[in-house]
């Protein structure tokens, strides 16, 4: 690597600086106070953690995308966590042990092997909130209610998309067909690209009943408004637990459409991200500003068992700074300041200071420093009171 080249960043790594990394700073305090007025507790997880924690219950979903090192003390494999929400989970089951609900919210980096998208960094700023400890309609409601004041408070452009899906349909489809792991995976990937000519292929060469092979060969296609619910019924009739599932996504939208009467709704049986581990509603907001979910999330009830506590669990997550990129209106950052003169004086440290108390940027002279232009006010001394004037 030449001189001129160490100084570059690795693909897909970004960093932020003056003004911008202020106003991420200012967004990410201004996140953190809405999730606790709504009664969700901060954790602050570590960066990296034993490489079997990190990957407990997610399946097989996080495991490339996660980097792996040698703990120089211990002589483990470590990860550097390349999602927070394992370890809210294990938190949750380890640590805190909370009986009833439990509301806890994050917000830190990550780091990834691979971008997830084109428009992805590989080192995302993950905001999020997780609901423990309740089962149902009510608790799926108020974390996507609270992903969608997320995207409000942060002012994201244009009208806000809810993607709805249930894993519910898919997995009860792969039961009834007996589809080896493999096969399910094959299904899986052409499903998620929508490649209706390989699923054809795929579905005419397992040879299966009429019935099950057309319910099969509908699923990419159950897409679409409310419509597609009743499609669904009547494609899948006969089959309780999908017809569960597709009552269960209906109640949930008819509540999130009387709060939030602007937010179109779309649903989508046959999307199924975290497939490997969300074990029932999934949802994702879009905006025709960006091509990929602003933010996502999902019921995964069978995290918390891999730790040893089974709890249902819900919730949503969010790169921070990609949710900045698609905003209208960024809070300023105070960019002008107090010049305060050097000196050691007792009555100038203590102006200082309280002015600094007050939330007002001073910056004191240095010996030799030429003046920062930010600063529009000095500290000067009338009548052996220091007071602030314009410069």
């Amino acid at each position: 690597m030449t001189l001129a080249d160490r100084w570059l960043l690795p693909d897909g790594m970004k960093e932020m600086l003056p003004p911008r990394a202020r106003q991420v700073e200012m967004m990410r305090r201004r996140l953190l106070d809405l999730y606790h007025c709504w009664g969700y507790d901060l954790v602050m997880p570590p960066l990296a953690e034993h490489l079997e924690s990190l990957l407990t219950g997610v399946g097989r979903d996080l495991e490339l995308k996660t980097f792996k090192l040698t703990d120089q003390v211990s002589g483990h494999t470590l990860g550097v966590r390349a999602d927070i929400t394992p370890q809210v989970a294990r938190i949750d089951a380890h640590r805190l042990r909370t009986e009833g609900p439990s509301r806890l919210c994050y917000c830190g980096s990550v780091l990834h092997t691979r971008p997830g998208h084109k428009l992805a960094s590989r080192n995302p700023l993950q905001l999020g909130a997780e609901l423990y400890g309740h089962a149902g309609v009510d608790s799926d409601v108020e974390v996507i209610s609270l992903m969608l004041e997320t995207l409000d408070a942060v002012g994201v452009r244009g009208p806000i998309s809810l993607d709805l899906g249930h894993v519910g349909v898919f997995s009860q489809l792969m039961s009834d067909a007996e589809l080896t792991a493999e096969q399910q995976d094959d299904f899986l990937d052409m499903l998620q690209r929508k490649a209706l000519p390989e699923i054809a292929r795929f579905v005419e060469a397992l040879a299966l009943a009429p019935a099950l092979s057309e319910r099969l060969l509908a699923l990419p296609r159950m897409s679409g408004g409310i419509e597609v619910l009743a499609q669904a019924r009547a494609l899948f009739a006969g089959s309780a637990s999908i017809s569960a599932a597709l009552d269960y996504l209906e109640r949930v939208a008819e509540r999130v459409a009387a709060r939030y009467p602007q937010t179109d709704l779309y649903f989508d049986l046959g999307e199924l991200r975290g497939y490997h581990y969300h074990t029932g509603i999934v949802f994702a907001a879009y905006t025709p500003h960006f091509g990929q979910a602003l933010a996502k999330g999902g019921r995964y009830d069978e995290i918390g068992r891999d730790f040893g506590r089974a709890r249902p669990a819900t919730g949503f997550s969010s790169d921070l700074k990609t949710l900045l990129e698609t905003a209208e209106a960024l809070p300023a950052p105070e960019q002008s300041a107090v010049l305060a003169p050097s000196g050691e004086d007792a009555e100038l440290l203590a102006a200082v200071s309280e002015l600094r108390l007050q939330g007002v940027r001073v910056v004191q002279t240095l010996e030799g420093e030429v003046v920062p232009g930010c600063c529009d006010r000095q500290l000067v001394q009338k009548d052996k009171q220091w007071v602030v004037e314009a410069r």
